[in-house]
């Protein structure tokens, strides 16, 4: 059954991406586990200035080893897809948490269907596997994603994927830190891509192997990745709250000014006639930078969807 799941990858070259920061007692099993599940696939690890023997041991493990000098996950994913090239490319972290079993379902899936990303939601039944405030900044960011582009993916902050050729070439990766995952999936929103998720075992770290993610300061990464994504892709709606906002605010100062002088034909509180009038400028100046922005998103989204283009579906050889 397992070969079946395998075949329509066969003469498709498969890469394997671990980025790895101290994950010495976890990387040797990682690496094996996929090394089982795709035979035909290359597997890169690449080591983000790690401080233990997480090199040696993937080297031994039979990984192909490289190096990222600039720390932070978003930089190794940036150099990954830059120098690795491949027909199917299925990205996982190195702490032996994801599923590489559920690896050849994932490519079949989006080499059957076509797709560009499959997700590996993660389905856990330990507690320490996928800690509580992860999941409440996943489900917050999800809903974002939601309201931004009409649809979104179940576990959006999930790092068990698998994308294809067109996805990995035309992503013009910025982030720096594991916010790469939010940038990922507003990738393939953006352009409408053909994506699917699948649910796949997520299991609590091995012992020896420390999470790097930090429950307070990663937070404060997603709630700013949520207010800059809305400034980026839905500039107009943003300048134009901000626009409406300080409108209201001009409205209101006006109004008993408007009254005044209706009865007396006098401006009494000239100061707060100039301070309204401020900000109805400002207001209107909010509203076409989100009109002029809102044309520049576009055609950035247009050069995104040319550049993906540009190379065929998985499967269509």
């Amino acid at each position: 059954m397992a070969g079946d799941v395998v075949r329509p990858a066969m003469s498709m070259t498969v890469a394997v991406l671990l980025p790895c920061y101290n994950e010495e007692a976890a990387i040797a099993a990682t690496v094996a586990g996929f090394r089982a599940a795709l035979p035909q696939a290359t597997v890169y690890v690449y080591d983000n200035n790690s401080t233990d023997r997480t090199v040696d041991v993937a080297r031994a493990a039979g990984a192909v080893v490289r190096t990222e000098r600039l720390q932070g996950k978003g930089a190794v994913v940036r150099r990954m897809f830059a120098d690795v090239d491949a027909d199917i490319y299925v990205m996982a972290d190195g702490d032996a948490t994801y599923d590489a079993e559920a690896a050849p379902q994932l490519v079949a899936r989006l080499v059957d269907e076509q797709l560009d990303m499959v997700v590996g939601q993660r389905v856990s039944e330990a507690e320490l596997a996928y800690r509580r405030g992860h999941r409440f900044g996943n489900a917050m960011l999800t809903g974002m994603l939601a309201r931004l582009f009409g649809r979104s993916f179940t576990d959006i902050l999930s790092g068990y994927r698998v994308f294809s050729r067109r996805f990995v070439k035309s992503f013009p990766s910025l982030s720096a830190g594991f916010e790469i995952e939010t940038e990922i999936s507003v990738h393939a929103l953006e352009l409408r891509m053909p994506v699917a998720e699948v649910a796949t075992r997520y299991f609590a770290r091995p012992e020896g192997s420390a999470s790097k993610l930090s429950t307070y300061g990663d937070g404060f990464r997603i709630a700013r990745t949520i207010a800059t994504l809305y400034r980026i892709e839905r500039p107009l709606w943003f300048f134009g709250a901000i626009g409406l906002a300080l409108a209201v605010l001009a409205v209101v100062l006006a109004v008993p000014l408007a009254v005044t002088y209706a009865q007396t034909g006098l401006v009494p509180r000239f100061p707060t006639a100039i301070l309204a009038t401020g900000l109805v400028i400002l207001a209107s100046l909010c509203l076409f930078s989100g009109l002029i922005l809102d044309t520049v998103v576009r055609g950035r989204r247009e050069v995104r969807r040319l550049a993906y283009l540009a190379h065929r579906a998985p499967g269509d050889h």
